[in-house]
């Protein structure tokens, strides 16, 4: 967003680039591919605008990423880095975004799983469910497909949820080679570990400790150079960062330490851990240390009872949390795709501003997307001409 205006832009990067040169915005590594449309629907009913706005999406995506697809199946001759002709093929290696827009790109619904065939009362669950490939979810489609016609958007809707798909009809991951919503998707530290920290775990030991009383812990916090501080407390922050989230949880565990039974103490030191586990660099992981990652989990469902009889969750529904499910993926997703920490949505919202709104706010505010692509552009042939320069 930029003012009164909405852009969706779609960016393309490459994986043979190294993950420490990908994740840095000034080494240009992301380019805007395509603008998708932001549209406004004239039907009656509210709840069709958003299966209508998923299927724009992914027909907005099939449309720009068919040189994609069609290099995938036959090959494309491409120039390499010091100027040898290769034969490559465009496989998705990655689609990175936050979760919403990874569950429509998924085609399943906000009470099913990315990745697994969970469902929203198995979210809690201590083990990993079967895979939801995509031929289970083109399955589901075909199924929903034959109870009622996809035109007929209230009743296709209706038979979509029944059988957890969003109402898309044609994925735009169909038809592309090798690719599969449970490999190219991946778990990201922004939103799965940093957000979800502070919307449970935080929320958790606040409603345990009471809001005035850790506050007043946080107040009493020496400042440390290099680290947030809160000295009116955390409890009613508004607009929170990824920064501030991440500052949250190095202080948590020591806040509370004292003023909440060990059991839940305990538990909240155990996810805490996961997620930093998580994070380690490439050459850290070894069979030993994922071993360690799935033993963290493992430990914090053996011992998660005791945030329920502290206080700090609902026993009937505290643990139907999404992204809680989505850990349990995350040691298959190294194994498969390498370190999360290189899929995080923080390089590409960094991006979005160099890509959208920088040259947003170099036009008139007319003819929006035009000028956009027009500063690009020029923006593009100026640095080639530098280079040939140097």
């Amino acid at each position: 967003m930029s003012g009164n205006r909405m852009a969706y832009p779609l960016l393309i990067s490459l994986t043979n680039i190294d993950p420490e040169i990908r994740s840095k915005t000034s080494m240009h590594t992301y380019l805007l591919l395509a603008l998708l449309p932001i549209a406004k629907f004239t039907h009656k009913q509210t709840h069709i605008w958003s299966l209508l706005q998923d299927r724009l999406t992914h027909a907005a995506l099939n449309n720009a990423l068919e040189p994609l697809k069609m290099a995938a199946c036959v090959g494309y001759m491409m120039s390499g880095p010091i100027g040898n002709l290769r034969y490559c093929y465009t496989l998705l290696a990655a689609y990175i975004a936050d979760m919403p827009e990874q569950t429509l790109l998924a085609g399943v619904g906000p009470k099913a799983s990315l990745f697994t065939t969970a469902t929203l009362k198995h979210f809690g669950d201590p083990t990993l469910h079967d895979p939801r490939t995509g031929s289970h979810t083109l399955t589901a489609i075909r199924k929903a497909s034959k109870k009622c016609s996809s035109k007929d958007y209230k009743e296709f809707l209706k038979a979509a949820k029944s059988l957890s798909l969003n109402g898309v009809v044609e994925p735009c991951w169909d038809e592309w080679p090798l690719s599969c919503p449970s490999r190219f998707l991946h778990v990201e530290p922004l939103h799965h570990f940093h957000r979800f920290a502070w919307d449970h775990d935080v929320k958790c030991c606040i409603k345990v400790v009471t809001a005035p009383e850790i506050d007043f812990h946080f107040s009493l916090l020496q400042t440390t150079i290099g680290y947030h501080v809160f000295d009116d407390g955390i409890s009613k922050l508004k607009q929170v960062t990824g920064c501030d989230h991440c500052a949250v949880q190095c202080y948590i565990v020591g806040i509370v330490t004292g003023t909440v039974p060990t059991k839940f103490l305990i538990t909240i030191r155990l996810l805490l851990d996961f997620r930093y586990l998580a994070q380690a660099p490439a050459p850290v992981f070894s069979d030993q240390s994922l071993e360690k990652l799935t033993d963290a989990l493992q430990r914090f469902h053996d011992n998660k009872d005791a945030i329920v009889q502290a206080g700090g969750q609902m026993e009937s529904s505290g643990w139907e949390i999404p992204k809680l499910e989505l850990l349990q993926s995350v040691v298959s997703t190294i194994r498969h795709s390498g370190p999360i920490m290189q899929w995080s949505v923080d390089t590409t919202e960094h991006a979005h501003i160099q890509e959208i709104k920088t040259p947003a706010q170099m036009g008139n505010n007319q003819n929006y997307y035009n000028q956009i692509a027009r500063y690009l552009d020029r923006s593009d042939k100026c640095f080639h001409f530098d280079l040939a320069r140097q």
